[in-house]
């Protein structure tokens, strides 16, 4: 499985003085912690378990699974018995236990330069405390779904870990969803209570937060789900300002008194605060409540295995799947490959440039660096705003030593060359990462090169929401390094390749990837419905967790992810389901069938190219492909509106009625190789579908 040697040709490594303080030094010593901790797993995670605090210790085996559906139902459990509360990790043990009272938790960096804030370990933890009490003033209780949709300020952090000190759920929405997504996963995740801020600016580009999440609230109440209770956050309404909302109005300064303080360089730029709808039977303010709320609240204790959140993701059905992930075995898994991937040291300043709606975020900006003590950036804005070296800036002006970015961001930024990034020093850097999707080996040298001059080893991370943190990734000082490739296995998980029939594919193959045994931090189901959990990840190879993807082994047993093999799209790192974005499409009156794939884009990666049979009687224009274009952004965000729309008098099917996907890949493509396409039931549909190609997006 693991290589004897690592290979010594074409390969990158870490540096030498990396290496010396590296936890894992050298390629033999990641070989034999492999192979003891897939040998022996309750020894490898007993003697990590050792750092933390448990109010109860586990009993038993301590990972106890079953992944054939032939043999019964799916599960996961690890730890049994074992109690403990995330919140108390993360911040009590730092500030108590370890000593890291005055220690900087978040260098907040705001969408504008010089809007920042700095949160110690120990303020965070009293904000923590003193929201955990507003939310139990709320009645929300342990066992509870509390929904998030929040920008990314400190707030987002303290509304999260508040809910896990009282034992509630959260489950977060990305901001840049669009009202109906977040109804959708409110009233899937049945949801008590929202979390929510006034707005927030992107760039230049002003989102109405408050008026987002009104409507999400309507479309509940019209579908006969109330929540009745929506806590939002007054965040960019100007210090010296009030704003009329009724008996509870917010008080003038953005966020907590104490935090308020700490504030450094305000610009007072001069930007449109939103009007904020206020509905008084509803809607209560952050601030208000906060006020007198103490700083004191003993966490719950709760089992390994309750529920610590829910954070959905697209499903090849059209339906989003609440991937539900749990105390323990989430909380492990996540410190140990923060600190591992990232090789964490106490100076290190750490900064990941997801959003915490993503579990990017969750896992390696909140759990992650939190439970090991470490000080990160939570930027708020966007790689190229108010310039294309923000980026930079940010790295010299923090002294940034980890960096965690997407291939997306890296590609758009090659574009403008390395003046932009030349123009500060980045001598801070130690360790670059890469995340959301496969990054190309162009990319990967760029960011090598230019971005880290060489010194920075790149650990490109294989992971997905499901898995709750790296599955495949390079250790910096350890892994020699091929661009483009995530390497080796972490720390107790088990890949292998299977054909198209369930066989294991041995040396260099290219097939399905599937993991053989859990890990601690792998998910447990799909939120109230476990079938869907099985048949998504079970049922294909009993015996196996199926990722989707694909990947290939090469003869130095590296891993290689081709891409994923079920009808999902990676746009900007970011997995959307055609099935979902097909679904919107045909909700409008004027289409009578939609078919969506994807299209290579030198920057997002994949972009979507949709093809649309209209209804009869109807006429092909821009207006129709501007509404269509609006639709799936209202239905599902703007991560999802389509690249290109085309026209599609038919769509190539089999004789069984089946779309044959692969062939509209190759139109979209204009690739006339098509294959054997011989069980078409009308091959002319294929080339009027090319005559008809877009040839640009708008």
């Amino acid at each position: 499985m693991i290589p004897d040697k690592a290979p010594k040709e074409d390969v990158f490594h870490g540096s030498e003085d990396l290496k010396k303080e590296a936890h894992i030094n050298s390629f033999e010593k990641y070989k034999e912690l492999y192979m003891k901790s897939i040998e022996n797993p309750d020894e490898f995670w007993g003697d990590i378990a050792k750092d933390f605090f448990w109010k109860t210790k586990h009993t038993g085996q301590f990972l106890d699974y079953n992944f054939d559906v032939t043999k019964g139902e799916i599960f996961v459990k690890c730890m049994e018995g074992a109690s403990t509360n995330i919140s108390y990790n993360l911040l009590d043990r730092n500030v108590h236990e370890r000593k890291l009272s005055d220690k900087v938790a978040f260098y907040w960096e705001g969408n504008e330069p010089g809007d920042e804030l700095t949160v110690t370990y120990r303020e965070l933890l009293q904000r923590v405390c003193q929201f955990a009490n507003v939310l139990k003033s709320q009645g929300v209780k342990k066992g509870d779904r509390v929904s998030i949709y929040m920008p990314m300020v400190v707030e987002l952090v303290v509304a999260m870990l508040a809910c896990v000190r009282i034992g509630a759920v959260h489950s977060i929405v990305f901001a840049g969803f669009s009202a109906e997504s977040l109804c959708e996963r409110i009233m899937d995740s049945q949801c008590s209570l929202l979390i929510t801020a006034d707005g927030f600016y992107r760039g230049d580009k002003l989102i109405n937060l408050k008026l987002l999440a009104d409507e999400a609230l309507q479309k509940c109440r019209d579908k006969g789900f109330p929540v009745e209770k929506c806590i939002m956050l007054k965040h960019l309404s100007k210090e010296a300002e009030e704003t009329s909302l009724g008996s509870q109005s917010p008080p003038a300064k953005r966020s907590c008194p104490d935090l308020q303080e700490k504030q450094t360089g305000r610009v007072k730029k001069t930007r449109p605060v939103p009007q904020v709808p206020w509905n008084p039977e509803v809607d209560l303010c952050w601030h208000t409540l906060i006020r007198g709320a103490s700083d004191e609240c003993e966490p719950e204790w709760c089992e390994s295995e309750d529920p610590l959140f829910i954070l959905y993701t697209s499903g090849s059905t059209g339906k989003p799947k609440g991937v539900l992930h749990t105390v323990s075995g989430y909380m492990l898994y996540t410190a140990t490959t923060f600190k591992l991937v990232f090789d964490y040291q106490p100076d290190d300043v750490y900064w990941c440039t997801a959003d915490i709606g993503w579990i990017t975020g969750h896992s390696y900006i909140t759990y992650g660096p939190l439970a090991n003590g470490a000080t990160s950036v939570l930027f708020e804005g966007l790689p190229t705003y108010p310039d294309i070296s923000r980026m930079w800036e940010i790295v010299d002006k923090y002294h940034v030593t980890k960096f965690y970015t997407a291939p997306t961001a890296i590609r758009l930024l090659m574009k403008y060359g390395s003046e932009p990034v030349q123009k500060y020093k980045r001598e801070s850097l130690k360790v670059l990462g890469t995340v959301g999707e496969p990054i190309n080996p162009e990319a990967w040298q760029w960011y090598y090169n230019v971005v880290g001059e060489r010194r920075c080893p790149v650990v490109d991370t294989f992971w997905q929401t499901e898995t709750g943190g790296h599955v495949l990734t390079p250790l910096p000082a350890a892994t020699p390094m091929k661009p483009g490739s995530a390497t080796f296995p972490f720390f107790g998980v088990v890949p292998a390749i299977l054909n198209e029939s369930g066989e294991e594919l041995e040396g260099p193959s290219e097939g399905y990837l599937v993991f053989k045994q859990p890990w601690p931090g792998v998910m447990r189901t799909v939120y109230g419905n476990h079938q869907r959990f099985e048949t998504t990840y079970f049922k294909k190879f009993p015996g196996f967790y199926v990722t989707g993807d694909g990947c290939r082994r090469d003869k130095d047993g590296y891993y290689w992810i081709t891409g994923r093999i079920d009808d999902m799209l990676n746009v900007s790192g970011h997995l959307l389901s055609t099935a979902e974005v097909e679904s919107a499409l045909v909700e409008h009156e004027a289409v009578a069938e939609a078919a969506v794939v994807g299209r290579p884009h030198p920057v997002k990666g994949e972009s979507l190219y949709c093809f649309v049979t209209l209804a009869d009687g109807v006429t092909y224009n821009r207006t129709l492909e501007a509404e269509l274009k609006k639709q799936v952004r209202e239905k599902i965000g703007a991560i999802a509106t389509p690249d290109y729309i085309q026209n599609a008098p038919g769509l190539p099917k089999t004789r069984s009625g089946k779309i044959m996907r692969r062939v509209l890949r190759k139109i979209a493509c204009d690739e006339r190789d098509l294959g054997d396409i011989s069980t078409l039931a009308d091959c002319s549909v294929v080339e009027q579908l090319f005559q008809n190609r877009c040839y640009t997006a708008e």
